[in-house]
Order: structure tokens, then C-alpha cells, then sequence
């Protein structure tokens, strides 16, 4: 077997833009040969891959996967350069496999396969996120996937039991659609950073400037209350019930229920 040296490898790695240990393996593998080993990156698609990374991926979709008991779940953004391939079916397909390998293990190594995407596809293929979440006790993890999968939810509902699971499902899903819509910052008002907290005090007190100091009082509290409203889930009003508070919604179906967490990804956001 040939030595492989450090000369050989930059070598190829200028030639074909792949990363130094694939160069490396592709000369051992190739037994030094330099145009074998250029032909063993180019049928793995990592020499095209590396070529095309530095293209802007900006399209592409966000695919989910539930695990069979209902108690996690994960969300991924895989990017793409064209909605064209975005909407392909093999793509989609590509991103839903990341996503279920991903919720069995969040450290798996996706490269070789997304560079096999690539030299698929002709576009740069980026895995540019993904988010997991579980549940460790009673309670359900729901997911929805808005049309054109550019908008997808991950949400987690705690309960003290699992009694009328089916029920708790169906109001999880509701959840997911409305934060969808409604794109929350957060659960409750107290999930809030102080920093922002205090950055929407500031201008509420910019606005009720030359007000009497109970006025002014009265004002800022106010605009909280309202950006309370608007940006925490718990506090916003339901989609399909605008009469109804989220809060409210969920103490309606179970008191002990509580929205443990979400993640809501929007394409290139």
C-alpha cells in the first residue's frame, strides 16, 4: 500500500474542494492514485458538495418526525437552491430520512448523505437546523407541517395522566396550527427575556413621555399587558376562537395540562 502524504492530499484537496480526510481516504483507498481518487470523491458527490457550498441555499423544506410512543419528536430545516427541488419528491424524501435519524440520534454524522444529495440533486444541500423535543412523563408531542412544509411546529403538552390521549392529541395539533399562524415568542410571560422586557418598558415610557406619572404608569403597563398578548402563546387569542385565550383553551380541556414547549421554524428565518 502507498504512503499517502501531506503533499498529495492538499493536492487533491485544491483540485476538488473536499475536506482534507476525504481526500486522505480517497487516496488510500485509490492506493495513491491520483485520478482514482478524484473519481472515488466525484461517485460520493463530496467533490461536487465542496464545490458548491459556498452557493446560497435559501429554499428547501422543514420535515419532522414523531417517535412511536407520542412523547418526542423533532423538527429539521434542510435547505436547498431552488424551490424546483425543494418540491421534488426524492428531496423530500432525503429530509424526512435526516429527520428520523436525527430523532434516534441527535450526533449522527449526515455528511456523506448530504453529499450524495448533492451530487443528486446539482444544488447546494445544506441540514441548516433542527430542533428535538420529549416529554418524559404523561402528555403528548404533536407536530404540523403548514403546506409547502416552508412553516412547521413542534409542540409538547404535559398532562397528569394520559386519559383521553386521543383528545389531548387533537388539542396539541390545534396548538401547533396556531402557533404556526401566530408565531409566539414564547410560552408564558415569564419565559420573557428581562433585556427585552426592559427594551419594551423603555418605549412605552418614550411614548407616554410629558403624561402625569399615574398616567404614565397606567400606559406602560398597558403596552405590556398588550405585548404580553401578542407574543406569548398562553396569553394570545386563539385562531379559531379569538374569544378564548390559549390559557383558557387548554384549562377548558384538562386543568393539570401545561404546554411544556415549542419550536416554530420558518424557511431561511
Amino acid at each position: 500500500m502507498a504512503v499517502i502524504t501531506a503533499k498529495q492530499v492538499a493536492e487533491l484537496r485544491a483540485n476538488t474542494g473536499a475536506g482534507l480526510i476525504d481526500c486522505k481516504r480517497a487516496l488510500t483507498a485509490a492506493d495513491g492514485d491520483f485520478e482514482v481518487a478524484t473519481d472515488v470523491l466525484r461517485k460520493k458527490g463530496v467533490a461536487t458538495a465542496a464545490k458548491k457550498a459556498s452557493r446560497e441555499a435559501s429554499e428547501g423544506i422543514i420535515a419532522k418526525c414523531l417517535a412511536d410512543d407520542g412523547r418526542s419528536g423533532v423538527l429539521v430545516e434542510v435547505n436547498c437552491e431552488t424551490d424546483f427541488v425543494a418540491k421534488n419528491e426524492d428531496f423530500q424524501s432525503f429530509a424526512s430520512e435526516i429527520a428520523s435519524i436525527l430523532l434516534n440520534d441527535s450526533t449522527a454524522d449526515l455528511e456523506e448523505m448530504r453529499a450524495a444529495q448533492v451530487a443528486k440533486t446539482g444544488e447546494n444541500v445544506k441540514i441548516a437546523r433542527f430542533e428535538h423535543i420529549s416529554l418524559d412523563g404523561a402528555g403528548v408531542v404533536e407536530s404540523y407541517v403548514h403546506t409547502g412544509a416552508k412553516v412547521a411546529v413542534l409542540l409538547s403538552l404535559s398532562r397528569a395522566s394520559d386519559e383521553a390521549c386521543d383528545e389531548a392529541r387533537l388539542l396539541a395539533k390545534d396548538l401547533c396550527m396556531h402557533v404556526a399562524a401566530t408565531n409566539p415568542i414564547c410560552v408564558s410571560r415569564e419565559d420573557v427575556s428581562a433585556d427585552l422586557v426592559a427594551k419594551e418598558k423603555e418605549i412605552a415610557e418614550a411614548q407616554a413621555e410629558g403624561k402625569p406619572p399615574q398616567a404614565v404608569e397606567n400606559i406602560v403597563t398597558g403596552k405590556l399587558d398588550k405585548f404580553f398578548a401578542t407574543n406569548c402563546l398562553l396569553e394570545q387569542s386563539f385562531v379559531k376562537n379569538p374569544d378564548q385565550t390559549i390559557s383558557e383553551l387548554i384549562e377548558a380541556f384538562d386543568s393539570g395540562a401545561a404546554v411544556q414547549g415549542f419550536a416554530r421554524y420558518q424557511i431561511g428565518q
